[in-house]
This record gives structure tokens, C-alpha cells and sequence, in this order.
């Protein structure tokens, strides 16, 4: 069971700093991926269907983080470092002073979706 029940709880529950980047983010994820469901998973928000994650953010002390498919982050990766960004195998952090593009957003949202069939 999850600690939060939905999308607001988990934002209202994040540091003040980071609540405006969330609302945004989750705005986006909302936008590229109309169809799909909002969840919850490993103490996550998240974009998917039943338990299939396509896009999951979070929230941490000093930096966000927005989570996609491998395949999502090495087909965005020239786009990712235009950015100024990090990532990780299948994550992208940003924060207040660097924050991640809607466009990034969205492409990176698609490209998870269309790697894991769904």
C-alpha cells in the first residue's frame, strides 16, 4: 500500500520548492499520455495502465526526477544533454534552476509508451 493516495497528496507532501516543476510535469505527462491512468506505485506518481508504468516522477531533497524506459532516455539522449540534463538509465533529474523542458516531457513520455507496446 502506498503512503499517498493519489497525485495531489504526493505533491502537496513534496518540498515547496519542487511543487511548482511537479504540477507542471504531471500537466504534460497528463497531455502526452491522455489514455492513460494516474497511479501510484513504489511511493510514485505515475502515467500507465494497471500495473504497466509508463511515466512515474518524483520528488527528492535537492533534485526531481522524471522516469521513462531505457529505450525512451537513449532515443532523447541528444536532447536530454541539449538540455543540460542528467540521466540515468531510465531516469532524468532537473530542478528549480534546470528544469526539464515540456517538449523533453513529451517526447520522452511518447517514446516509453511506444517501446512498451501500450
Amino acid at each position: 500500500m502506498s503512503k499517498f493516495a493519489d497525485h495531489d497528496a504526493y505533491i502537496a507532501a513534496a518540498p515547496e520548492e519542487f511543487r511548482p516543476l511537479l504540477t507542471n510535469l504531471r500537466a504534460q505527462l497528463a497531455e502526452a499520455l491522455p489514455d492513460a491512468e494516474e497511479l501510484i506505485a513504489y511511493d510514485m506518481p505515475g502515467f500507465g495502465f494497471g500495473k504497466m508504468i509508463i511515466a512515474g516522477y518524483a520528488a527528492f531533497t535537492k533534485q526531481c526526477g522524471l522516469y521513462v524506459s531505457n529505450g525512451a532516455i537513449t532515443e532523447q539522449a541528444h536532447a536530454i544533454a541539449a538540455a543540460g540534463l542528467k540521466a540515468t538509465k531510465t531516469g532524468v533529474t532537473f530542478s528549480p534552476k534546470k528544469p526539464i523542458p515540456d517538449d523533453l516531457v513529451k517526447n520522452l513520455a511518447i517514446a516509453s509508451r511506444k517501446e512498451l507496446g501500450v
